[in-house]
């Protein structure tokens, strides 16, 4: 290995920096309602909810039950120590053949918070059966309208509430949702001059 780093014309400064990047990352750690406000806060009113924490890396992240994901997010929104008053995105995850039992719930529909009074920023997943909904939150932020379509489009969970619940980015009468893990895969001809719709 030396002789080849050698060859490569790695000084000892490169070596050095070459062992930082190839270091282990940091282990996750559950975050501790002392320390954390945002852990604080929910337990205070939802404990029950809360499935499980982590921190790694300063991100944080709460697991909860979706029965309450809309009292919890706007507590979060209007509590005066978090003051989570920006959805900066909404999406989801098909955990299907990643988690370990058939019994946990297939899908995690992810909210990244962020609070323009303290500059944090929080993950909080909700954790979706298959077959199931979960409840709108354009209600705590209007702005999940499309957010909220796109994953019931490209995931297939479906929005209570939602104002307009329809696909947002594939043609109305597509079947299927692409993003699951059991969809199959395929594959739709390039549309050319030759053979365009309609021609």
């Amino acid at each position: 290995m030396a002789d080849n780093d050698v060859r490569l014309g790695l000084t000892p400064t490169d070596l050095a920096l070459r062992e930082i990047t190839l270091k282990r990352p940091d282990p996750w750690v559950d975050l501790n309602a002392d320390e954390d406000v945002e852990l604080r806060v929910v337990q205070e009113a939802f404990a029950a909810d809360v499935v499980k924490t982590r921190k790694f890396r300063d991100e944080k992240t709460l697991w909860i039950k979706p029965e309450n994901v809309v009292a919890i997010l706007t507590l979060l929104r209007d509590h005066i120590e978090t003051q989570f008053s920006f959805l900066s995105d909404l999406t989801a995850v098909d955990l299907l053949k990643l988690n370990e039992s058939d019994a946990e719930p297939r899908f995690q529909v992810v909210y990244n918070l962020y609070s323009m009074a303290t500059f944090k920023r929080l993950r909080v997943n909700a954790l979706v059966p298959d077959g199931e909904s979960i409840h709108t939150v354009e209600g705590v932020w209007p702005a999940a309208n499309w957010l909220e379509r796109e994953v019931y489009d490209l995931m297939g969970i479906t929005f209570e509430g939602h104002s307009d619940l329809r696909r947002i980015q594939l043609p109305d009468d597509w079947i299927g949702h692409p993003l699951r893990k059991d969809e199959p895969l395929g594959g739709e001809e390039v549309e050319f001059s030759f053979n365009v719709r309609g021609r």
